[in-house]
């Protein structure tokens, strides 16, 4: 199979190196020439298990503990069934990634959600979930992510008021694009500030943990007796708990994100589980010590009218060391942008290939081998959303499409054991994992829709208006010469700009996922 690919494809390979003009004019009759020993551009396989598990944890702990437990009690209404959300949050999480991890060495292609539903459901569904994640999902949450770091560091130099709009928004854009530039120039250095950087996230957490369990040591812990944790500001609905749900939802995203970027994890088929089963546990642990040391410290009159959970919790406790908290916070959002720039241009990149974007996004750079075009596609796109939209909103949005896509794609590896029941697992699940995983989602979502009708539908709004885009620029072959042309031209003068070039492709990625007998695979919770 790999020998009849050096066709078409290796027509599309260049040597690494070779000097970049001397690149470029291989670029020019592509088609035509062909190297004798190519030393080919291909992703590199540079991601461990710890690097993994860095990545995991760092796309999940972003920005969401530092701003959604305002949210969670805010739509609980008491603290007791706030951290019982949070919990839940975990455990739900937890099911989702292990039926990810059946899904991830069944399938091993970067991409995630949107390779598996690819595969299993087809062209349209796949672009559906593609188009709503590169349209919102993605450049939303990197939004709130740098509108989070921007705020926490300007909270010292404007401690009497918010930060002004232009200053947070000018902030986050230089982030971004500073990451952008870190991702483009070298995978091996954007994973050690991710490792570096999720190192400093734990630490930041660990301090608010330590100081909040001396807060209950000292006694300081009538606000979590089950008396007064109880008490109810409101009658909570069933949709108000599902949006609390949501905002939960959105601090646990990302756990999910070592499957985009498969192709570059050392022994995939055991090290995405492990990185799985390592990072989820620790999260939920810290995710839930944190919400205690918060109300440890903070009533929730106090906590609803902070803009700076973090900051409000460091002023109170740290005394004149609470400057550490948002700089702590900060470092800790910085990271997840990092991490967030690194999984979502893999879905770019991942897209373009299957031929749903156009093919400049499928090009990586001839030396550094990273997706730079993809890197300023996502980067593009979160300024954009950057100047509009407010940040509880925001996290609405995304949260509803995030669910929607995880049952998507955890419904299709259902679907998959029916249609595929002798193709081979290295990893093979309980049924009961996607089932319980699945019925709790659609009561979510059912009851987000009731409470929350505007919000689902414009969510619901933006994916189908993939629909359109689909027919008319993947199914629709018959284009007139002239739009190919200029796609031609465009992409042939983007590659000169980026110095890019088609990558090596993997045989594990070229050859069809073929039906084995099934007597290795490894079950984890029993025999389905």
């Amino acid at each position: 199979m790999v020998a009849d690919m050096d066709g078409e494809k290796r027509k599309r390979s260049i040597c690494s190196r070779q000097e970049p003009l001397a690149a470029l004019k291989i670029l020019k009759d592509v088609n035509n020439k062909r190297d004798e020993n190519p030393d080919r551009v291909t992703l590199k396989k540079e991601i461990g298990l710890l690097s993994a598990c860095t990545i995991i944890i760092g796309n999940i702990i972003g920005s969401g503990i530092f701003i959604s437990p305002k949210g969670v009690l805010e739509h609980s209404g008491s603290v007791g069934l706030a951290l019982i959300v949070w919990i839940l949050g975990g455990c739900i999480a937890a099911l989702g990634s292990l039926c990810y991890a059946e899904l991830g060495v069944t399938i091993p292609k970067s991409g995630g959600d949107y390779s598996y539903v690819t595969e299993i459901f087809g062209g349209l569904v796949g672009f559906l979930l593609l188009w709503s994640a590169v349209l919102i999902m993605y450049p939303t949450t990197l939004a709130v992510i740098a509108l989070t770091f921007s705020n926490y560091v300007l909270q010292p130099v404007f401690p009497d008021c918010v930060p002004p709009y232009m200053a947070t928004r000018l902030l986050s854009t230089v982030c971004l694009l500073f990451l952008t530039w870190v991702n483009c120039s070298s995978v091996r250095m954007a994973t050690r500030i991710q490792d570096v950087f999720t190192v400093g996230k734990l630490a930041a957490l660990g301090l608010i943990i330590v100081v909040g369990l001396v807060q209950i040591c000292k006694g300081n812990y009538e606000g979590l007796t089950p008396q007064v944790a109880f008490e109810f500001s409101m009658t909570p609905s069933v949709g108000q708990i599902a949006l609390a749900f949501l905002q939960a939802s959105f601090a646990f995203s990302g756990w999910n994100f070592l499957n985009y970027v498969t192709e570059e994890v050392v022994e995939p088929r055991r090290n995405l589980p492990r990185a799985i089963y390592i990072s989820i546990p620790l999260v939920t642990f810290v995710y839930t010590l944190t919400n205690i040391a918060y109300f440890s410290a903070m009533s929730p009159e106090e906590l609803l009218s902070s803009n700076a959970v973090a900051v409000t919790f460091g002023e109170k406790l740290l005394g004149m060391f609470s400057v550490i908290m948002p700089i702590s916070v900060a470092l800790s959002t910085f990271g997840g942008i990092n991490g967030y720039l690194f999984t979502s241009s893999r879905l770019c990149f991942s897209g373009a290939r299957e031929g749903h974007l156009p093919s400049l996004l499928a090009m990586i750079h001839f030396k550094n081998c990273t997706p730079i075009p993809a890197l300023l596609c996502c980067c593009t796109a979160t300024i954009v959303i950057l100047c509009i939209g407010e940040t509880h909103n925001l996290i609405n949005y995304v949260s509803f499409i995030n669910y929607l896509s995880y049952g998507v794609t955890i419904a299709g590896l259902l679907y998959y054991r029916w249609k595929k029941p002798k193709l081979y697992r290295p990893i093979k699940v309980n049924l009961l994992v996607p089932i319980t995983y699945l019925m709790f989602w659609a009561l979510l979502l059912g009851f987000s829709l009731y409470s929350e009708p505007v919000v689902c539908g414009v969510g619901l709004v933006i994916m189908l208006t993939g629909v359109p885009v689909y027919f008319l620029g993947v199914h629709w072959k018959a284009k007139p010469k002239c739009i190919y042309n200029f796609i031609e031209s465009a992409t042939y003068v983007a590659q000169r700009l980026c110095f890019v070039v088609f990558p090596q492709f993997d045989p594990i990625e070229i050859s069809p996922i073929e039906e084995w007998p099934d007597k290795s695979s490894d079950t984890l919770s029993g025999k389905s």
